[in-house]
């Protein structure tokens, strides 16, 4: 029986979270696709690889990730997620605990799954 789309997309925005939460830097950079834009909180930009760096070095460190809400969208090989929920841990030192809403826009391909190409972050 064939799994539907968006229970696949699902499934990666529960894996792209835990790993969030994790610091599992394998794990995002499976997730991630390498032309990811992602936009913070801030307005500031970053790539993929910065992402991976900022785990890796332990400058973003998330200790929880509470989700309270998630809608997920398919069209064909594109989907994109909304997560609303509360996070918190330390970024370049500095604590923070924020509701945030993130939308990500994920790609599909039979090498890769989905992965997530673009995101915004913004205080809820």
């Amino acid at each position: 029986m064939t799994v539907p789309a968006t229970d696949e997309l699902l499934a990666a925005e529960r894996r792209l979270q835990a790993a969030q939460r994790a610091g599992d830097v394998a794990a995002l950079d499976a997730l991630l696709d390498d032309r990811l834009i992602a936009i913070g909180p801030d307005g500031a930009r970053a790539t993929k690889a910065d992402d991976l760096a900022a785990h890796r070095s332990g400058t973003s460190v998330i200790t929880s990730l509470v989700e309270e809400d998630l809608d997920v969208l398919v069209a064909g090989d594109a989907g994109v997620t909304f997560f609303l929920g509360t996070v918190t841990g330390t970024f370049a030192g500095a604590p923070f605990d924020a509701r945030l809403r993130y939308t990500r826009t994920w790609l599909r391909d039979p090498a890769h799954g989905w992965r997530v190409i673009a995101a915004h972050i913004s205080p809820a």
